[in-house]
């Protein structure tokens, strides 16, 4: 209830503010138009009354009498009823012209804005890295467009970044792959040229190349892991899950892969604890926290999985392990794509930097969140997800 009231709050403030941002712009209008109806009153009252008092009368008989050099009634008579008998139909085009020609002119005034406008389009359009200035009275849209500009530019670097980690995980990989292949090869190659070779030493070998062929399939797969995330679009089924069971299940198919660094993952969560949500999505993603969890804790530690319902009705999943302190300013990093291969390609644990990024894509899909937290040796991934 407090979350909507906010929302509504928010949203009254924004349509608030939406209305006062061009204020200056209407006063300017209102001003301008104003200032065109009093001069176009002023125009036509000017030449109404001095045609009634006749004074321009005066004007065109002199006229009239100088240029075509006739005589005074000749040409009275000609003023008389070729144009005062016409008055009301002079003064009508007078005032449409008057109309026409001070529209004119608002419009020309009030199409510049729409070229200042233009112009910060084009600057965006050519990418031109350039502050967007336009006229006081377009400060709102001035500032749109600047934070449009910067959003732009975020999002290039952004993928840019995404493009030159993707291009160098795949070079690495593509060497990495080398490597097991070689090892692959050459040991098969040993067993072929050696069929009497002791059966120890044969089993030794078999057992190399399996790892090696093991290592090296790993590898193909982030290849395809990597295409999968770039083109696949992620589509929730949600349902009733049991949280308490998916993770409990978790930890005892992790058993096996705990066991061989003496680790230990213990669950500390109500059992009937709820939520909704897509089971196999959000499986994936506990599965990609937990794995990371085993493989970057220190040996003969204990995993802790907590499992909370927040004050506000969210249910909180805590991973908390003891391992490496990450550094404050890699942590804001590390749910990037292609993100851990820079550091620990190397390694045996090492994957494509995709787990942790695809797990905010879901987490973010099911209206929660995630985030990580490091400090004296100790490693904690909270996801937080909207309760039932």
């Amino acid at each position: 209830m407090k979350t909507d009231t906010k929302k509504n709050s928010n949203a009254r403030k924004l349509k608030k503010e939406k209305k006062s941002g061009y204020a200056k712009l209407k006063i300017k209008v209102f001003l301008q138009t104003l200032g065109m109806i009093v001069l176009a009153f002023c125009i036509i009252f000017t030449l109404y009354r001095r045609f009634w008092f006749g004074r321009v009368g005066d004007w065109i008989v002199a006229f009239l009498q100088n240029v075509f050099h006739l005589d005074y009634w000749d040409a009275r008579n000609i003023y008389q009823y070729g144009l005062r008998e016409n008055l009301s139909m002079i003064i009508f085009l007078s005032v449409a012209f008057c109309f026409l020609l001070l529209f004119w002119f608002s419009l020309s005034w009030f199409t510049r804005y729409f070229n200042e406008i233009d112009a910060g389009l084009d600057k965006l359009i050519q990418g031109e890295n350039k502050e967007i200035i336009l006229s006081a009275e377009m400060a709102p849209m001035e500032q749109k467009l600047n934070v449009l500009q910067q959003t732009l530019e975020r999002r290039e670097l952004e993928a840019k970044l995404a493009e030159e980690r993707k291009n160098n995980l795949v070079m690495y990989l593509a060497h990495d792959i080398r490597t097991p292949l070689t090892s692959v090869i050459g040991y098969l190659s040993l067993l072929e040229e050696a069929p009497d070779m002791p059966v120890e030493q044969k089993a030794k070998y078999v057992h190399i190349t399996l790892e090696k062929a093991n290592r090296l399939e790993q590898l193909i797969n982030e290849f395809f892991e990597i295409t999968r995330y770039n083109i696949q679009q992620i589509v929730l089924e949600k349902e009733e899950i049991d949280l308490y069971y998916m993770l409990l299940q978790m930890v005892e198919e992790f058993y096996p892969l705990l066991t061989q660094k003496g680790n230990q993952a213990v669950l500390h969560s109500d059992e009937n604890i709820t939520v909704s949500g897509d089971p196999v999505k959000l499986a994936r993603v506990f599965n990609n926290i937990l794995k990371n969890a085993v493989a970057y804790s220190y040996e003969n530690t204990q995993i802790n999985i907590f499992v909370e319902k927040l004050p506000a009705g969210e249910i909180s999943i805590t991973f908390q392990n003891r391992g490496k302190t990450i550094p404050r300013e890699k942590l804001a990093s590390i749910f990037e794509k292609f993100y851990r291969m820079d550091e620990a390609r190397t390694s045996n644990t090492g994957g494509a930097g995709l787990g942790l990024a695809i797990a905010k894509e879901i987490v973010t899909l099911h209206g929660g969140k995630i985030y990580a937290e490091s400090e004296n040796e100790q490693v904690v991934f909270v996801v937080e997800l909207p309760g039932n």
